[in-house]
Formats: structure tokens, sequence, C-alpha cells
């Protein structure tokens, strides 16, 4: 097997971690032992053990480590956080030799496990699939070369594109649009990111609580822009159901109980700037459609996810308009779901 199979597999294994590792990457790793897999590893959740140290650790004979290949997705960490680092492991082991997909972004990383690893002389070789070993890690490599958290855009429009009716005063609670497997598709969305972001009009009009409800996960922490803070506080997402987060103008204090991050100035750039302080590294936008028109005006965006139905309502908000490359087109339930990248 070629260097690119190996690290497919490492590939797929890192895929697990998806949804329960965040801060950290998703990290494979594969050990190969004349040209046969013998063991492999994968970070399983945040503050466990590293990939490299999982496929270690199942190697029952560790003497011939000695004589094997580890493959790893992205760069051993170097410093002492949570866990100790990988990079000492692999040289106390005597592994002569590491493959890597990519170098870590991270700062603390960036190279210098790949340093220590040549300064033992472990023959590193690098840039193995690293174009698809950074798209797996898409948020982890966006919140640390570009200082934001990465942005998903989703929303649900009519055939004739509407995303919402014409409200009466004070009318208020959801108007479903999209079919229910696709609302349960975008509950599984919900469990793989850290966050959920949404505008005042949305809370108050749709009063969404934002948690995983119709599949099995973690809910994503809630964050709701309220720069006025006129938010009530009977909303539910104000509840303690999940943690929430309220961006608020400075000197501001809202009526409602939960974490509060005061924003210097409005805008896409501040909002982002002030969730990437507090460690944020994705989130996914659920409207409303001032919010989503402000981050695609702002060119501030990774990943549009639009569901079409069949369904038409002939007047009624209008729905944002779709920008960016196409990357897939699928069909969920009676929906079509277009996602573009921002390229």
């Amino acid at each position: 097997m070629s260097h690119e199979e190996y690290m497919e597999i490492a590939l797929e294994l890192s895929q697990y971690g998806m949804g329960h590792v965040a801060p950290n990457p998703m990290v494979g790793c594969v050990i190969v032992h004349n040209d046969k897999v013998i063991s492999k590893g994968y970070h399983t959740a945040y503050g466990e053990a590293h990939a490299e140290v999982e496929a270690i650790r199942y190697v029952e004979d560790k003497s011939i480590l000695k004589e094997c290949t580890l493959y790893v997705t992205l760069e051993p960490c170097a410093h002492f956080g949570k866990t100790p680092p990988c990079a000492n492991l692999i040289t106390e082991m005597g592994i002569p030799r590491v493959v890597i997909g990519t170098r870590d972004p991270f700062s603390e990383v960036n190279g210098r496990g790949i340093e220590h690893l040549k300064a033992h002389g472990v023959e590193v070789i690098e840039g193995i699939l690293e174009d698809e070993c950074r798209f797996v890690n898409r948020r982890f490599f966006t919140f640390h070369e570009k200082k934001r958290p990465y942005i998903i855009l989703k929303w649900a429009q009519t055939a004739d594109g509407f995303m919402d009716k014409i409200r009466e005063e004070n009318e208020r609670g959801s108007f479903p649009i999209s079919s229910s497997e696709s609302r349960q598709l975008v509950h599984q969305w919900r469990s793989l990111e850290q966050a959920i972001f949404v505008g005042p009009t949305t809370a108050l009009n749709d009063d969404p609580a934002l948690t995983v409800r119709l599949v099995e996960g973690e809910n994503p922490i809630r964050i709701v822009i309220d720069e006025k803070g006129c938010l009530p506080e009977e909303l539910q997402l104000f509840n303690n159901e999940a943690r929430t987060i309220a961006l608020v103008g400075k000197d501001v204090t809202p009526r409602y109980a939960c974490e509060i991050l005061p924003l210097e100035k409005s805008g896409v750039e501040e909002w982002m700037r002030v969730l990437h302080e507090a460690n944020i590294q994705s989130i996914l936008v659920e409207g409303g459609a001032g919010i989503l028109n402000t981050f695609i005006e702002s060119g501030m965006w990774d990943e549009m996810r639009v569901f079409t139905s069949n369904n038409k309502i002939e007047r009624g908000l209008k729905a944002p308009k779709q920008e960016g490359k196409a990357y897939s087109e699928k069909n969920i339930g009676e929906d079509l779901l277009t996602v573009t990248v921002n390229k």
C-alpha cells in the first residue's frame, strides 16, 4: 500500500471524533509494520488521549515499534496541554519514521513537533493528502489561521424563494418550510457544531429552543445577538437546557440571566472577534434573514446549506440569495439540499 492509502485509513478514523473533540482537532493514526497495519487510533474526546497515544497503546509488542512507520493526519503535538506531548512519546518509543498529513496551525505546535522528531533522528514525510487532512479539520484551521469561528449559514426556503410568511403584529411561533427529514438533519448538524447563532428577530418571532431533540447528541452553545438587550427573559433561549451566550452592546444590562459578552461595536467582524476570544470554533447560523444577509454581505462565511421545498406561498419574507462555489446537491425527503462554499 502507498502512503496515500495508509493516510486515507487515518483520515477515516479521525472523523469518529466529530462532535466530541472540539476545540481540539480530529486526528487519526495508523501504525504500519512490514507493510501491515498493526494498530489504529483516533482522538476520542476533548481532554482524552491523542490519536498517536491510542495507536501506540494497542501495539502488544512495543519492541517492534523500532521497525514501524506511524501515519498521522496532523502534526504530533510538542507541548504539554491536557495531555503530554505526542512527539516525545514517538521518540521515546523509537519509531523511526513518521508520515504526516499536514502541519498543526496552533501556535504552540506549528512545526515544533516536526522539529522535535527530526532532532531525534526520526525520518519525517509531510504533506500526504494535505488538502484532505485540512478539509476534515476546516473548523480548527479557520479558527487558528483566520482568528474566527468556522461559519455555516443555513436556511430553508420555499420553491418561490421565501423563508417566512408575512406575520401579523406580535405573531409568534415557527413557520415550518422544510420536511421532517430535513429538520432531523438540522438537529444532527446542531450536535456536530460547537455553537448555534441567531439574531434577535428569530429569537423573538420563533422562540426557538435551539437544542438537539430529533437525534441523539449534545446541545450546542446557543448564541444570540441582542445589542440593545431588549429580548424578554421568558424566551426558550434563556432556559437551563443548554448554555446560552448573548452578545450585547457595551454597558447594556439585559433583563435575562445568561452569559454576556460585550461588544465594542456592531457588525460581523466584531461578533466573530468576540466569539474567537471566547474559544468558539464553529457556528451554525440559523437566521433570520437580516442576520444571514449581514454575513453574506460581509463575505465572512464558509458554507451555505440551503433547503428548498416544493411548496410555494406567493408572498412572504424573501430568502437570501445563495452564493459561492457549488459543493453538493441532494434530496432530503421532499426537499433539495444545496451546499456551496466560499472560495
